[in-house]
């Protein structure tokens, strides 16, 4: 049986990793921090048996503490947070699942936050063509209620070889199309935190549902899929 709550422990561990974020500290404390490590692993764990009953899941991931500094003004070694994502398995289904614990900024996010350059642009084409679709998912009350307004970086005018006039430029030059429902640490040390999770998880799926369609797809309707 897995664990299907975060215990207050864990934050309690955080916040005092971000007061002592130095080696000399963590190392200290390392064996605590695996104990709280393997809870939150735990944790995700049941969320991705929940998961599973609803959609195909490739992979789970959790993420390391240790930051990469090379390219970083902070130096601090260590994150701040427990984070992990969840990857939909094969190549007709499209989009991803992100999980962030960590006290005051906790949150879930899902969508596209990278796509690569092909997928963008075919994501562009198909709003530039017809965006009702994109649209209507989007704006349908029951997907607000959860995941409020899509996300995301966008160009500032318009990509190369898109219209800046046309009337849905507003989708067209974004760069990231994701989502993102914040919680409170009340919220996420509560014990029915998973069942949020796994409710907002499933309230993604009429997105995921376009978008995987788009991305297997020309602009003809017809499979890409080799």
């Amino acid at each position: 049986m897995t664990d299907s709550k975060i215990s207050k422990k864990v934050f309690d561990f955080l916040e005092e990793l971000s007061k002592n974020n130095h080696k000399d500290w963590f190392e200290k404390n390392k064996t605590t921090f695996k104990v709280h490590e393997t809870e939150v692993k735990s944790f995700l764990s049941n969320v991705k048996e929940r998961l599973e009953q609803h959609d195909d899941i490739e992979k789970m991931k959790l993420f390391r503490i240790y930051r990469d500094v090379r390219f970083s003004k902070d130096k601090t070694p260590y994150k701040t947070h427990f984070a992990g994502s969840f990857s939909r398995l094969g190549a007709h289904l499209r989009g991803g699942y992100y999980i962030h614990l960590q006290p005051g900024n906790s949150l879930l996010a899902t969508g596209f936050w990278a796509p690569n350059k092909d997928d963008l642009f075919r994501i562009r084409k198909e709003l530039e063509m017809d965006a009702s679709d994109f649209r209507k998912v989007i704006s349908d009350p029951d997907f607000t209620k959860i995941w409020g307004q899509l996300q995301g970086d966008a160009v500032k005018t318009a990509p190369k070889g898109f219209d800046k006039y046309h009337p849905d430029i507003d989708l067209i030059k974004n760069k990231q199309y994701v989502f993102v429902r914040n919680f409170t640490d009340q919220e996420v040390l509560s014990p029915n935190f998973i069942e949020e999770v796994d409710k907002s998880y499933r309230a993604i799926r009429p997105y995921f549902d376009l978008m995987s369609d788009i991305l297997t797809t020309n602009l003809n309707g017809e499979s890409t899929l080799k």
